[in-house]
């Protein structure tokens, strides 16, 4: 007597996973457009008041259309305004966390030469740099190793592990850009710092949102704690990774592992 069909086997079992797969979907697709959806009337409904509250406080702060009068005036409108700025920063963190973890964000990627990459980063964080007396160092410029990534996205990742490494060193100290081909076709980015550094085993927390290097009673760098946990996100989605090693007094180097281009 012939073995029965077994039920994994049957046109109809193959029929209803069908369509069972496909209205999962339909379900994920309607759920990711409902997300971007959300995060672009957020993104919009918090940054455009926001810009305004920038643009007219630096309006203020420079005197554009006439003297203010009392020099208190001309303080609390630079107050303003930098205060709008770093509220800014953290509304564009906080929605680029959420396309990331809700794997929601577009990425294109494409052939970036690390040399402008880097290039452009330095100049982007160029006051900020230049306040702390940071001296930033890359060996081997001109000659940097080109990776698969998107654009913008690497930029990003580059900002945010360059300017936490300036904020968490000593003035006048040194930061140290690296860049290698590894075996593999995989190229690694380092930005090394000489700051206070941290314990191995906290390391893993600095990768969760919201989470910072030392305790909310000794730290001294401004920020909500979303640069490591953004860049480790999109390294993921660009098919790299982040790692981070450091120990007290050693300072902390980011290393992030990208495609070879």
């Amino acid at each position: 007597m012939p073995e029965p069909a077994s039920l994994d086997a049957s046109p109809l079992y193959d029929a209803t996973t069908a369509r069972r797969t496909a209205a999962h979907a339909r379900r994920r697709a309607a759920l990711d457009d409902r997300k971007r959806s959300f995060l672009r009337m957020v993104s919009h409904e918090l940054r455009t008041p926001l810009n305004a509250v920038i643009g007219f406080s630096e309006i203020l702060s420079r005197e554009l259309y006439g003297p203010l009068g009392s020099p208190q005036y001309l303080e609390y409108a630079r107050i303003v305004h930098d205060s709008g700025l770093k509220l800014l920063k953290l509304v564009n963190q906080i929605v680029e966390i959420a396309r990331l973890e809700g794997h929601v964000t577009d990425l294109d990627l494409a052939s970036e030469g690390l040399d402008e990459a880097i290039e452009d980063v330095v100049d982007q964080l160029k006051a900020e740099i230049a306040l702390r007396q940071i001296k930033v160092t890359v060996p081997g410029a001109g000659s940097l190793p080109f990776v698969l990534a998107d654009s913008r996205g690497l930029r990003t990742m580059l900002a945010n592990l360059l300017q936490n490494a300036v904020s968490h060193s000593p003035v006048g100290s040194e930061v140290c850009i690296y860049a290698q081909a590894l075996p593999g076709g995989m190229v690694e980015i380092a930005i090394a710092d000489q700051g206070p550094g941290v314990e191995p085993e906290e390391l893993p927390r600095l990768l969760r949102p919201f989470e910072q290097g030392g305790s909310t009673l000794t730290r001294t760098s401004e920020g909500a704690g979303l640069g490591l946990p953004i860049v480790d996100l999109l390294a993921r989605a660009m098919g790299g990774m982040l790692r981070l090693t450091s120990h007290p007094g050693a300072g902390l180097t980011a290393q992030v592992a990208l495609v070879e281009a």
